[in-house]
């Protein structure tokens, strides 16, 4: 089992910024591909930006230009940088993971972090 603590979030005004971060237990290099979703009350959940363990890095859309995601695979960290961020960015945010075949495979949800952007 891989457990995944996700930190950060809560209010913030439009135009401001937040930093989310996830991390995961496990061997270092043991996790694969990073990723932060999330879910709009209402909405299905959806990608919001992915990351390899070689730094490869996908965004939807909506967020180009406006989040970053990054990692430390030594301490099997994500964390996603979120600036200029704007009402509809209001979601619960969720962590997922991918652990490496070698270290015994499987995908790993977080139980979800609250954003919300006030206007």
């Amino acid at each position: 089992q891989v457990q995944l603590v996700e930190s950060g979030g809560g209010l913030v005004q439009a135009g401001g910024s937040q930093r989310l971060s996830c991390a995961a237990s496990g061997s270092a290099f043991s996790i694969g591909t990073m990723a932060w979703y999330r879910q709009a009350p209402g909405k299905q959940r959806e990608l919001v930006a992915s990351i390899t363990n070689d730094g490869t890095s996908n965004y939807a859309d909506a967020v180009k230009g406006r989040f970053t995601i990054s990692r430390d695979n030594v301490k099997n960290l994500v964390y996603l940088q979120m600036n200029s961020l704007k009402p509809e960015d209001t979601a619960v945010y969720y962590c997922h993971v991918e652990r490496r075949l070698g270290y015994g495979g499987g995908d790993y949800w977080g139980q979800g972090i609250q954003v919300t952007v006030s206007s």
